[in-house]
C-alpha cells in the first residue's frame, strides 16, 4: 500500500502541475543555499527539496526516547549544582539500570540519553581526566561505572544509548586549578592525552588547536564515543550558569571529533537537532524541519536557540541563505524537574498527560524525550514505573493496529480516496511524506469521512513532515479521502494509516478561589477533540461522574461525588473521573491557606494592571509585576492571624514568556510586622523555560502573621519580579 500511496498521488498531482515536475527532479540535500538569483518561488522549490541525513532519519524513527538525569543533585535535592559538591555526597548504595531499561522498553521508547556529566562537573564514569566524579564517590568504593552498567543493559534491551555532556562545567569553573576560562593559549593538542597505566583499545588519534578546557572536554568525548559502545546522540545543552575568562567552546573541533568516532551519531542543540523551545512538554502547531539559515549551518561554531512560533514558514524560508534540515526533539520530565527529590512533594506526570505529548510530539513532526530521574536508591520510583509502562500500553493499543490495513486506494485530484471492505471506527489518522528523498512539501491537508451519503470533515492540520497525527471524535464509515490542500511542490505521501484509542476518562483540574469555594472540572485541552466535552461550558453533565476527597486517601466510586463547587479550608483534594464504565487517573492539589482574609503591607512597586495585590488573589492568570529598579524587589502580606506555616509555594506569570521569574529569596516572617526572623533562602531553577508552580519547604516551622517576601535573584538577569500566586501551607 505504501508504494501505491507514494506514485499515485504524485502521479496525479505531475499531471496537474506539469510546471513544477522539472523543478522537483533536481538533487536533494540536507543544506541547500538560496543565491541572489532566487525567487520567492524557487526558494519554496529548493525548500522542497531539503532531506534529513541518515543519521537523522534514524533519529526521527525512533519517535519516543529517554532522558536519565542521575548525579548529585539526586541527593542534594537542587535543580543545578554550584560546582563545589563534595563527590562523596553521591553515596549510591545500589543501582538498577536493567530496571531502568525494562521500564523504557515497556513505554516503548527506542533510545535512553544519559546525563554522563551536568553543569556541575560530576562525573558518572571512570574518566582518565579528573578525579571529581564518581571515582571519587563511595559508590562501589570509587570503582563505579554508571556509563558501562547503563550501556550494558541498553544492549541486554535492545535500547539504543545517547550522551548527554555539558559543555558548561562549574567545577573547572570553581576549582583553583580548574581549567575553564583560564587564559591558557590555543596550541596544538592531541587527543587523547595518554595517560600512563591507562592505554585506549581504539588507536584513532586527533591533532587539533585548543586551549586546555577544549582538550579536556575533547579527551572525555573521546572516553565516552570510544569505550562504551555504539552512541547514538551526543547531546549539548546550551545552558551557561556560569562563565570565566571568556571562555569559547571549539565545537567544529568536537564536531569533528564525533563524526570520525560516531559517524551514525546525531548531535543534540547544533546543526543536527535543535530543542523544541520549551521544557514543558508544548508542542508548536506547525513544526517545520526545513529552516533557514543567514550563514551554513555545516560551518557554524556556535547555536541559538530557536524559541519563536513560526520557524519554517514561507515567510521565513524568504529570510535565509541556506535551507537546512534540523528536527525539532520536544524534551520534558516526567517529574517536576528533571534531578529526583522525594516521592511525596514532587508530581508526576499521569498517563493521560504523556501520552497526549507523544501524539502531540511524535504526530507533529518531531521526537519526544522524556526525563525519567532514577531516585537515590539507584531505581525508576514506582509511579514512574506505573506511568511509563501505562503509556506503552496505550501506544501499542492505538498504533499496533493499523485500521486501513486491508483498505483499497483510489484517487481523484490532490485526494487519496480509501475505501475499507467493511465499515471501520476510528479517532486517530497517521500521515507520513516520503522526506527521505523527497522533503517536507505538504503544507495543509484535511480528513473527510462519507456519512449519510455525503462527505463529513473529520479534521484539517498544515504540515506533514516525518509524521501527523490527526486526532478527533471517532466516526464509523467504509470510505475516507485525505485532501492535500496546499503543497510547496508535488506531494508524495509514503504512508496512512487508521487508529482507534479507547478514549478514557479526561485528566482534571482543580482550583480554589480566593473564598475557598474548591471546584473540579476536566482539564482543558489544547487541541480541537472533545470526547467528554472538556471546552465545553456544562463540563459535569457530559456523562462524568467526578468523586473527590478532602482527607489526603485514594478516593473510589464510593467517595463523595461532585456536583458543584464546596468550600475546603485547607490540606489535600484527591479526585478521579468515571466516563464509560471506564476510571480516569487520580488528580491530586495541596491547597493552602484560604487568602480571603490576607491584605497587602506593602511592596517595593508595581506596575499598570498589575497591582501587587493580585499576587494573592487565587487567580493564576493575573499577577503583580515590580518596575523595573534593578534593586531587590519584595512584598509583605498580612495573613489575618498567627499561623504555624511548613511550606510556601510560588507561580510565576506565564503571560509573557520568561519575565519577572523569581529564581532565588529570602523569606521573612513576623508575629507583630515590626520585628522580623530569616525563615530561610530558596532557588527555583529552570523557570523560564518550564513555568510551573514551585513549592520550598521550611527547614522547620515557623509562626507567623506577616510574611515578606525578597527575591535576590531573577532569571535570565530580569529586573522586574512577577508573581501570578503565593500559597502558605500550614
Amino acid at each position: 500500500m505504501r508504494k501505491t500511496l507514494l506514485v499515485s498521488l504524485a502521479a496525479i498531482i505531475a499531471a496537474t502541475c506539469p510546471a513544477q515536475t522539472k523543478i522537483a527532479s533536481n538533487p536533494v540535500a540536507n543544506t541547500i543555499p538560496v543565491t541572489e538569483q532566487d525567487t520567492k518561488e524557487t526558494i519554496i522549490k529548493k525548500a522542497a527539496r531539503v532531506v534529513p541525513t541518515g543519521a537523522q532519519y534514524a533519529a526521527l524513527k525512533n519517535e519516543f526516547i529517554a532522558f536519565i538525569h542521575f548525579g548529585p543533585n539526586t541527593f542534594t535535592r537542587m535543580e543545578w549544582g554550584n560546582g563545589k559538591e563534595d563527590p562523596k555526597i553521591f553515596d549510591l548504595k545500589e543501582l538498577h539500570t536493567d530496571q531502568w531499561c525494562e521500564a523504557m522498553k515497556a513505554a516503548g521508547m527506542k533510545m535512553v540519553i544519559l546525563t554522563a556529566k551536568h553543569h556541575d562537573g560530576f562525573v558518572l564514569w571512570q574518566s582518565r581526566y579528573t578525579t571529581h566524579g564518581i571515582m571519587s564517590s563511595p559508590f562501589k568504593n570509587g570503582k563505579g561505572d554508571i556509563v558501562k552498567e547503563l550501556a550494558n543493559s541498553c544492549r541486554k534491551y535492545g535500547l539504543k544509548l545517547g550522551i548527554y555532556l555539558s559543555p558548561a562545567d562549574l567545577f573547572q569553573i570553581e576549582s583553583p586549578t580548574g581549567l575553564y576560562g583560564n587564559l591558557s593559549k590555543y596550541t596544538k593538542r592531541t587527543i587523547p592525552r595518554p595517560v600512563p597505566g591507562r592505554p585506549f583499545a581504539n588507536k584513532t588519534t586527533f591533532e587539533f588547536e585548543a586551549d586546555d578546557y577544549n582538550e579536556y572536554f575533547m579527551n572525555q568525548l573521546f572516553e565516552l564515543l570510544t569505550e562504551y559502545g555504539p552512541i547514538d546522540e551526543v547531546w549539548f545543552d546550551g545552558a551557561h550558569p556560569k562563565r570565566k575568562g571568556n571562555q569559547q567552546y571549539n565545537y567544529l573541533a568536537w564536531k569533528k571529533l564525533i563524526k570520525t568516532l560516531s559517524p551514525n551519531a546525531v548531535i543534540f542543540g547544533k546543526e543536527d537537532i535543535r530543542w523544541c523551545g520549551n521544557e514543558a512538554g508544548g508542542t508548536r502547531d506547525t513544526e517545520w524541519n526545513v529552516i533557514p539559515y543567514t550563514e551554513n549551518p555545516n560551518q557554524m561554531n556556535s547555536f541559538a536557540d530557536l524559541t519563536d512560533a513560526s520557524l519554517g514558514s514561507r515567510e521565513d524560508l524568504y529570510k535565509g541563505k541556506y535551507l537546512h534540515y534540523q528536527q525539532a526533539e520536544t524534551n520534558t520530565s516526567i517529574r517536576e524537574g528533571w534531578f529526583y527529590r522525594d516521592d511525596t512533594e514532587q508530581k508526576v506526570r499521569s498517563a493521560d498527560d504523556v501520552f497526549d505529548i507523544y501524539e502531540r510530539s511524535v504526530g507533529g513532526n518531531s521526537t519526544f524525550l522524556l526525563n525519567i530521574p532514577p531516585n537515590r536508591e539507584g531505581k525508576f520510583s514506582p509511579e514512574d514505573v506505573s506511568v511509563l509502562k501505562e503509556t506503552g500500553k496505550r501506544i501499542r493499543e492505538t498504533y499496533g493496529t493499523n485500521l486501513f490495513v486491508k483498505a483499497s486506494i483510489s484517487k481523484t485530484n490532490q485526494e487519496i480516496l480509501i475505501t475499507t471492505p467493511a465499515p471501520v471506527t476510528i479517532n486517530r489518522l497517521a500521515l507520513q511524506e516520503d522526506i527521505r528523498t523527497k522533503g517536507e512539501r505538504v503544507e495543509k491537508h484535511a480528513l473527510d469521512a462519507w456519512i449519510n451519503n455525503e462527505w463529513k470533515e473529520l479534521a484539517t492540520a498544515t504540515n506533514i513532515g516525518y509524521k501527523r497525527i490527526l486526532r478527533f471524535p471517532e466516526v464509523t464509515a467504509s470510505k475516507f479521502r485525505v485532501r492535500i490542500l496546499e503543497s510547496r511542490d508535488v506531494p508524495t505521501i509514503s504512508t496512512v494509516t487508521a487508529h482507534y484509542y479507547k478514549t478514557r476518562p479526561p485528566q482534571l483540574q482543580l482550583a480554589r478561589n480566593a473564598s475557598g469555594m474548591v471546584s473540579i472540572e476536566p482539564s482543558l485541552q489544547d487541541f480541537g477533540w472533545n470526547p467528554h466535552g472538556q471546552n465545553a461550558a456544562k463540563n459535569i453533565n457530559s456523562g462524568i461522574d467526578i468523586y473527590y476527597t478532602t482527607d489526603g486517601s485514594t478516593p473510589t466510586n464510593k467517595a463523595k461525588k461532585y456536583d458543584q463547587p464546596f468550600s475546603f479550608t485547607a490540606g489535600e483534594v484527591k479526585a478521579f473521573a468515571i466516563a464509560k464504565d471506564e476510571t480516569g487517573s487520580v488528580t491530586s492539589r495541596q491547597f493552602g491557606i484560604i487568602p480571603k482574609d490576607w491584605k497587602l503591607v506593602g511592596a517595593d512597586s508595581e506596575t499598570g494592571k498589575h497591582a501587587a495585590a493580585l499576587a494573592f488573589d487565587a487567580n493564576p492568570k493575573t499577577y503583580w509585576r515590580s518596575e523595573p529598579t534593578g534593586a531587590a524587589h519584595f512584598i509583605t502580606i498580612d495573613l489575618g492571624a498567627s499561623t504555624t506555616l511548613k511550606a510556601f509555594a510560588y507561580t510565576p506569570q506565564t503571560q509573557t514568556h520568561g519575565k519577572g521569574m523569581m529564581e532565588k529569596g529570602i523569606i521573612k516572617v513576623s508575629t507583630d510586622g515590626n520585628t522580623w526572623t530569616d525563615a530561610g533562602t530558596f532557588t527555583f531553577g529552570n523557570l523560564v523555560n518550564d513555568p510551573t508552580t514551585r513549592k520550598h519547604a521550611f527547614n522547620a516551622p515557623v509562626t507567623a502573621r506577616y510574611v515578606r517576601i525578597e527575591s535576590t535573584g531573577i532569571a535570565a538577569n530580569d529586573q522586574t519580579l512577577a508573581i501570578a500566586e503565593l500559597e502558605f501551607f500550614e
